[in-house]
C-alpha cells in the first residue's frame, strides 16, 4: 500500500461482535460502502479470519483498512486494554488517530421466562447489552472524533412481547433510553447517537430458531407487512445507511427495520 492512500481521509468505524450474525453483515456492507473497519471477536479467532480473507478477496472491499480484535464486552476489566490495543493498530494499519463511528453490536440471547430466568442470566445479560454498552462506549469517547456517530443495537422486542424473551428485551429498552440521554450529552460535541432495532432475523442467534424452524419462520412472516421474516443483508445495510453523512440529521432516534412486523 503507498503512502499516499495514508494522506487521503478515510473513515473508520469499530463494530463490536463483528465476526458472526447481524455484525458480519454490518461489517461487509461498511466496506462495501467505503469504510475503513475494526471489528472485535470474542471467540472464534477462525470466524473473524474469514471475514478478513472475504473482505481481502471481494473488489468491492479488497482497498478496505480491516482489522479483528478480540474483545469481551462482558468484561469491563479489560476495556482499558483494549483501548491501547485500538489505538496502537489505529495508528500503524490506518494512519489514524480517532474513529468515526461505533456501533455497539456485541450480544447473545437467553430464552427463559420471567418467572424461571436466574438472577445468573440476568447478570449475563446486563453486563453485555447495559453495562458492556455503557462502559466501553465511555471508554471510547476520547477516540470518537467531533461529528461522529453512535449506534447503538437493539430490538424489535423491546416494542412488542414475546413471551421467553422478556430479560433481553429489558436489557433493549434501557440501551434504547441510553441512547436518548447519550445523543443530549454528546450534542456539544456533534456526535450523534441512534438506535436500530432489528426484527427478527435468519442468523445462528438464538440457537438459529428463526432461521432453521420453519414453523416459527412462517409464524413470523405472516405477522410482518412484507410477508418474510429479515435477513442479515437487511441490517447490515440499514447500518451503513445510518452511519452515512446522508441521514446526519437523524439523532437520539430509535430506527426499527423489521419489515413492519406487529403494526
Amino acid at each position: 500500500m503507498s503512502t499516499d492512500s495514508f494522506l487521503c481521509p478515510r473513515r473508520v468505524v469499530l463494530v463490536t461482535g463483528g465476526s458472526r450474525g447481524l455484525g458480519r453483515s454490518a461489517v461487509l456492507h461498511l466496506a462495501r460502502d467505503g469504510w475503513d473497519v475494526v471489528f472485535t471477536y470474542h471467540q472464534r479467532v477462525d470466524a473473524a479470519d474469514a471475514l478478513r480473507a472475504e473482505l481481502a478477496a471481494d473488489p468491492r472491499t479488497s482497498d478496505r483498512r480491516v482489522a479483528a480484535l478480540p474483545l469481551d464486552t462482558s468484561s469491563t476489566a479489560g476495556f482499558a486494554r483494549f483501548v491501547t490495543a485500538l489505538s496502537e493498530v489505529l495508528a500503524r494499519d490506518f494512519g489514524a488517530v480517532a474513529l468515526d463511528a461505533l456501533v455497539n453490536n456485541a450480544g447473545s440471547g437467553v430464552h427463559a421466562p420471567l418467572a424461571e430466568t436466574t438472577e445468573a442470566q440476568f447478570d449475563a445479560l446486563m453486563n453485555v447489552h447495559l453495562k458492556g454498552v455503557l462502559f466501553l462506549t465511555q471508554a471510547l469517547l476520547p477516540l470518537l472524533r467531533d461529528g461522529g456517530s453512535i449506534l447503538n443495537v437493539s430490538s424489535g422486542l423491546a416494542r412488542f412481547s414475546l413471551p421467553g424473551y422478556g430479560a433481553y428485551a429489558m436489557m433493549k429498552g434501557a440501551v434504547e433510553v441510553m441512547t436518548r440521554y447519550l445523543a443530549k450529552e454528546l450534542g456539544g460535541r456533534r456526535i450523534r447517537v441512534n438506535t436500530l432495532a432489528p426484527g427478527a432475523i435468519e442468523t445462528d442467534f438464538g440457537g438459529g430458531a428463526v432461521r432453521d424452524n420453519q414453523a416459527l419462520n412462517a409464524m413470523i412472516a405472516s405477522q410482518t407487512a412484507l410477508g418474510r421474516v429479515g435477513l442479515p443483508d437487511d441490517i447490515g445495510a440499514a447500518v451503513s445507511a445510518l452511519l452515512s453523512d446522508r441521514t446526519g440529521w437523524i439523532n437520539g432516534q430509535r430506527i426499527e427495520a423489521s419489515g413492519g412486523v406487529l403494526l
